[in-house]
């Protein structure tokens, strides 16, 4: 008997993304899965459902998930639908792992197995599968152009009839791989790039790409790939430095997260006052709180001539290649666990054990057990 895969239309406000794309139904047919999706589901991301060939369809989610063992999502389920789904089902998706405490409950109640993709571990053999890798790409390149976009200043040089317009100085805050991508767009554009990164680790690759890495004397290497918290004198430092360097700059994104808390406060509001009128800068960290301190998640304001734009969920705005992506992402990690036709857990493969949530009505996740047992 088949497997069968259940892809629902995103609920979620804004999204346009879809799970699974045409493109990869053949490599899921290989795995012995029958797909069945929800109908406009793709049509958001530019995918109609005339280019899905040889899969079911279901007006709605009860028809949807009736005998369905596998379920695709882009963003999580809400805290009914978590409760809704089928008992003792695998779900895949990103889960928000740090938060909906409500959604986690429901989903351990119908003994669902769920994997978040935020959780997958940063190691080689795991990098086709890194979702928040692929989308943080698309993520980097948008920023740099709605920084384009939002300045009143070209960001190449132009030598014209009417006289030599200087290129726009650029400073991208974070050199993970939306900084990294951020900054090669900018240059694309024909900009001066200057980088900064808490790992000093990132110099070269900031170089490699044309960028002029900035010095803070602050290095704050984490574990993972990630970077760890800053101390207070380290945070006064780096902020004395990167304020000059802000300063001068004709736009400036910021990338820099920390998995599980709010973004850091890398601009405050007396460097912005220290910017330039008609400067931009796109805070791409917003929906956990923003790197600079009067971002608004969702919204564009202007403080003394500087705009700041703070988006939501920006590789939905690239719909179409975000999906194509995140598809193969899926379907990479389906590969592991869906062997000879069947579902098989291997708790020994170290890129399953560390990306699944919940599995048969308990939290696997730690961090997310502690939390959830601690707020009781």
């Amino acid at each position: 008997m088949s497997i069968t895969i259940a892809v629902p239309k995103e609920t979620a406000n804004g999204e346009r993304r879809v799970a699974i794309v045409p493109s990869v139904l053949k490599q899921l047919d290989k795995l012995g899965a029958e797909v069945r999706i929800q109908r406009g589901a793709g049509e958001s991301a530019g995918f109609t459902d005339d280019l899905y060939e040889g899969v079911s369809w279901a007006d709605g989610t009860d028809d949807l998930y009736k005998g369905a063992d596998i379920v695709l999502r882009v963003q999580p389920p809400s805290v009914e639908e978590a409760g809704k789904l089928p008992e003792g089902s695998l779900l895949l998706g990103f889960m928000t792992p740090h938060e909906g405490d409500s959604r986690i409950r429901n989903l351990n109640k119908r003994k669902v197995t769920s994997f978040a993709l935020e959780l997958v571990p940063r190691i080689t053999r795991a990098q086709s599968i890194d979702a928040l890798s692929s989308q943080a790409n698309i993520a980097g390149y948008k920023c740099s152009l709605m920084a384009a976009h939002l300045s009143p200043k070209l960001f190449p040089m132009l030598t014209t009839a009417a006289g030599t317009v200087r290129p726009a100085r650029v400073v991208v805050i974070g050199a993970g791989v939306a900084g990294l991508q951020a900054i090669a767009t900018a240059k694309r554009l024909g900009a001066i790039v200057e980088a900064y990164d808490v790992r000093s680790a990132t110099k070269e690759q900031v170089e490699s790409l044309g960028g002029k890495f900035i010095d803070t004397g602050v290095s704050a290497e984490g574990e993972g790939g990630y970077a760890r918290e800053l101390t207070e004198d380290e945070k006064a430092q780096q902020a004395e430095v990167l304020a000059q360097h802000i300063a001068q700059a004709d736009a400036v994104v910021t990338t820099a997260s920390i998995p599980g808390r709010p973004a850091p406060k890398i601009i405050d509001r007396s460097t912005v006052e220290r910017m330039k009128a008609g400067s931009v800068i796109v805070d791409m960290a917003a929906e956990t709180g923003g790197n600079c301190e009067l971002t608004e998640a969702g919204k564009e304001i202007t403080h003394q001539g500087v705009t700041i734009a703070g988006p939501r969920n920006i590789p939905s705005m690239a719909a179409t290649h975000a999906s194509e992506m995140y598809a193969r992402n899926l379907c990479n990690l389906l590969a592991l666990i869906i062997k000879d036709g069947e579902i098989q857990l291997d708790w020994d493969d170290q890129v399953v054990a560390d990306s699944c949530l919940t599995h048969d009505g308990e939290i696997r996740h730690a961090p997310t057990r502690e939390r959830m047992e601690g707020d009781k």
